[in-house]
């Protein structure tokens, strides 16, 4: 069971203060992870995106999060609010040049182009005074986000009624808590109201975990990689069903005295799907959300 192999050590969140992430402990590391959830979805594109660095390449969240690095470092004014909200399809695949297809690409350019513009005004271009505006309240900031930037809208609809998965707009929270270390715009007093954050790699490996089970004709439809429409009931009950397992691992491991956040562990459980081979291949969805 896979609490009893978690509650068995002392859990390590892994650290977000890694390379090819880029910080510096002022008010830029907020741009910065502002920039990086705008962009922050659709990996899965074949030939797979990636991004070669001197001595290592990356792929897929960690290549967007290296072309960032490599383009503050190149001197771009990618932190600038300004620049954001006028910048063009060319000017964005120029920043995310790599090898392979980078899907969304034009969509990419519009979220960027909606982040600056909003920051702008009524924010002076300020990203920590966006999320000043929150209260340190991760569940008011997520709301704030996915309300006044739409492209972190991130609502389906099922049964005729609203699911608020606020996946990017909540990711956004965990990782400014991870970049300034819990500390000044990183400081919330309710990260443990956030949930997992549905995407198409949790699923994955809480599927190779033997946490989550599709029904036949889904799991063939996955293992043939036929894309799943973005918001049909097979796509939402997959998103909703992560949070779930995840809810369900967290108060398993609460029973067992170890009391950790549902963001720490979707941290763990993604961080995990990086490194074990998995016998099925994640859902594909074309979507801005994730």
């Amino acid at each position: 069971m896979l609490a009893e192999r978690l509650a068995t050590g002392p859990f390590q969140r892994p650290a977000w203060r890694v390379a090819p992430h880029w910080w510096d402990d002022t008010e830029q590391t907020a741009q910065y992870v502002f920039v990086l959830d705008a962009l922050n979805f659709c990996f899965w594109g074949e030939p797979k995106w990636r991004v070669e660095n001197p001595g290592r390449g990356y792929d897929g969240y960690w290549a967007l999060a290296a072309c960032l690095r490599r383009a503050i470092e190149a001197g771009a004014p990618l932190l600038d609010a300004g620049f954001l909200a006028h910048i063009d399809d060319a000017r964005t695949a120029e920043l995310l040049r790599g090898d392979g297809e980078l899907l969304l690409l034009a969509e990419r350019s519009a979220s960027l182009r909606q982040l600056g513009r909003v920051l702008v005004e009524p924010y002076g271009g300020r990203a920590v005074d966006f999320v000043a505006a929150a209260g340190g309240s991760a569940v008011a900031l997520a709301r704030r986000v996915a309300e006044e930037l739409p492209s972190f809208g991130d609502v389906a609809t099922y049964d005729g009624r609203a699911v608020r998965f606020y996946k990017r707009a909540q990711i956004l929270c965990s990782d400014l808590y991870g970049a300034y270390e819990g500390c000044g715009p990183g400081a919330f007093h309710d990260l443990d109201k956030l949930t997992a954050f549905a995407d198409y790699k949790l699923p994955q490996i809480l599927r190779e975990l033997g946490l989550l089970a599709y029904e036949p004709s889904l799991a063939e439809r996955v293992d043939n990689l036929a894309e799943l429409k973005a918001g049909s009931p097979e796509e939402v009950e997959s998103r909703a069903a992560t949070i779930w397992a995840v809810e369900r691992l967290r108060r398993a491991l609460l029973e067992r005295g170890v009391g950790i956040k549902a963001f720490e562990i979707d941290w763990l459980l993604w961080e995990l799907g990086q490194h074990v081979a998995s016998r099925h291949p994640y859902h594909r969805t074309r979507t801005v959300f994730y």
